[in-house]
């Protein structure tokens, strides 16, 4: 008999590549994931990890097993589900990830609307960046990710998630105010291919954005400074260090004394914004209502436009 408990072991080491990192993630210790690793293939009498000097991946077979895991632990989450429904789970917490800009735009109104409308749902909210986040949620440290759309997110074909659309937002190019370029109605991104940039850490998803939407213009950018935090991102544009792409919700409340913003010229780069939980647990009584809750602060369909 295959415990439920090794199948979610074994999506970690998945989901992390590494079993120090999967063991991280679930509080255990990397020899009690080895452990648990073996006794899942003495179960199954088969191999199903290999490791080596980049870190460890799965075999075929467990590739294979993989696939029934995510089936079996969305049907766990829909049993927790219909369970908790039996109960009328009409009081209870739920946590939530998401990134500080998404925190401002739905979460806090969510919350607002929640506390309206179901007094008894308690929700925690934790600030986590949008790739961060969704592996929060398939290792169980919280029940609700805010994220980003990245290169690697999990689909909207996961078997592991599911996705709820909230809204999408062009970024803004940043320019110093007395740049070339300042009085431009609309900012050509090309033109911007000898500038020093400033840009966020690999692994944020809006590196991904500023580095892909330069590579379609037909550069690579100069990163010569990197922040997370827009705010940062923009005082450095305004002492002249270089120029940016920001998304436009970043920058509301933001001190734009010594820059000019400016559209995109052409298909703006775009940053979307979804909720995932795990697959399964998006009709949990306490789920659905916080669900319900940032889909209707976000608008139908909604778009940040200027």
């Amino acid at each position: 008999m295959i415990e439920a408990r090794r199948l979610h072991i074994l999506r970690a080491v998945a989901d992390h590549r590494t079993v120090t990192a999967a063991a991280a993630a679930l509080y255990l210790t990397p020899s009690a994931v080895s452990q648990q690793l073996a006794a899942l293939e003495q179960e199954t009498g088969h191999r199903l990890v290999d490791r080596n000097a980049r870190g460890t991946r799965l075999t075929p077979a467990g590739e294979i097993l993989l696939s029934h895991a995510n089936a079996v632990m969305a049907q766990l989450e829909r049993a927790e589900a219909e369970l908790a429904a039996y109960g009328s789970g009409e009081a209870g917490t739920v946590t939530l990830a998401a990134f500080a800009t998404g925190i401002g735009l739905v979460v806090a109104p969510a919350l607002g609307a929640l506390a309206r409308e179901a007094p008894g749902i308690r929700v925690r909210v934790r600030d986590a960046e949008g790739d961060e986040s969704l592996l929060m949620v398939l290792d169980r440290q919280v029940d609700v990710a805010v994220a980003v759309e990245y290169r690697g997110a999990p689909g909207e074909d996961d078997a592991r998630v599911t996705r709820v659309p909230l809204y999408a937002e062009p970024f803004d190019a940043v320019l110093p105010r007395g740049h070339r370029l300042a009085d431009d109605e609309r900012t050509a991104l090309a033109d911007l291919a000898k500038d020093a940039w400033i840009g966020q850490s690999a692994g944020n998803p809006c590196h991904d954005v500023t580095v892909l939407a330069c590579e379609y213009a037909g550069f690579a950018p100069t990163l010569e400074h990197i922040s997370d935090d827009f705010r940062a991102v923009v005082a450095l544009v305004g002492a002249g260090a270089g120029v940016a792409l920001v998304p436009r919700s970043a920058l509301r409340g933001t001190d734009l004394t010594d820059v000019v913003v400016r559209p995109v010229d052409g298909a703006a780069p775009t940053r979307r914004v979804f909720a995932a939980v795990r697959r399964g647990a998006e009709e949990h009584p306490l789920i659905r209502p916080v669900l319900d809750a940032l889909r209707e602060a976000a608008g139908p369909g909604a778009v940040r436009e200027p």
